[in-house]
């Protein structure tokens, strides 16, 4: 990634380019290949001279310390399709792995909902497997 004077002299050569392909050409791209406009910003700021913050955009100075980065909120909603869901964030929490299955029961009175793990070969009741089929 270009910095400072080379930054500047690459950035103005391409001036008459779109902005993602300048940030490109100057180097600024993740390991996915997106174009990391906040750095290529914050690059050309400082390059011109102004004083960039340390912190991440978005955190005060009553904030110290590395960002946390998203939080999980304990709340979710019903989509308008029906459907709710629970996120990575709740699942890893629980030390859930991909491919674990669960039993769903519903607490009518309480309005809530109880996931209960499956053993292996165990099926809830009243549902057999496809080889008893």
């Amino acid at each position: 990634m270009l910095e400072g004077k080379a930054l500047l002299d690459r950035a103005r050569a391409l001036s008459d380019q779109p902005e993602d392909l300048i940030a490109r050409a100057c180097g600024y791209v993740g390991p996915s290949g997106r174009v990391l406009r906040k750095s290529f910003h914050k690059a050309l700021v400082a390059a011109k001279g102004y004083p960039v913050p340390e912190a991440s955009a978005g955190r005060s100075a009553a904030a110290p310390g590395p960002g946390k980065g998203r939080q999980a909120e304990f709340r979710t909603r019903v989509h308008g399709n029906g459907n709710l869901l629970i996120g990575n964030a709740y699942t890893r929490r629980l030390g859930l792995q991909p491919g674990q299955e669960f039993r769903i029961e519903l607490q009518r009175d309480s309005r809530s909902i109880r996931l209960l793990p499956l053993q292996d070969g165990e099926f809830p009741e009243g549902e057999a497997s496809d080889d008893t089929a």
